[in-house]
């Protein structure tokens, strides 16, 4: 027989916190170790940080070759009247090596003729999303290099694109 007054011995035993404790004050000092190794250069290596600091700065020193500008005629491009827009306004400049400015100025006529024709058939989804204006600038871009001739046009620099 068994009494009531006897304590059980199923009650479950009150776990140590020490081990916790430890692995907490060791997390501790292998972090505050480990921030010092990196910020003291010890880890991490920072001669690579100086070498790119370097290289930019003598970089920065350098001249960018000439270029010269030539402004295209802005555009206003008709679309199908869906969801309140009606129209597009374009405008652009052509980056070019000073020595071909003049012609570049000749076949601008045909250079605005392709855009004009590149940008009628693109489609209304694909003008108002906002990721697609590079993609739209490349093909441009590419178009009026193949108007131009290879080398005459280094890059199509958008300088309006209004959807009104």
């Amino acid at each position: 027989m068994s009494t009531d007054s006897e304590p059980a011995d199923d009650a479950p035993k009150k776990s140590s916190k020490l081990p916790l404790l430890i692995g907490l004050v060791l997390a501790l000092i292998g972090g505050g170790g480990g921030f010092f190794a990196v910020q003291a250069g010890l880890i991490g290596g920072t001669d690579g940080v100086e070498e790119e600091v370097s290289e930019t700065t003598e970089e920065e020193g350098k001249t960018l070759p000439p270029v010269a500008f030539v402004a295209l005629d802005p555009l206003v491009i008709s679309l199908p009247s869906v969801g309140g827009r009606n129209h597009l306004r374009f405008g652009a400049q052509l980056e070019v090596p000073p020595g071909y400015v003049a012609e570049i100025e000749a076949i601008k006529p045909r250079i605005v003729d392709v855009l004009n024709g590149y940008l009628r058939a693109v489609d209304l989804a694909e003008l108002e999303d906002p990721t697609a204006l590079m993609r739209i600038r490349g093909q441009m871009l590419r178009r009026v290099q193949v108007v131009a001739g290879q080398g005459k046009v280094n890059d199509l620099l958008i300088m309006e694109f209004v959807l009104s």
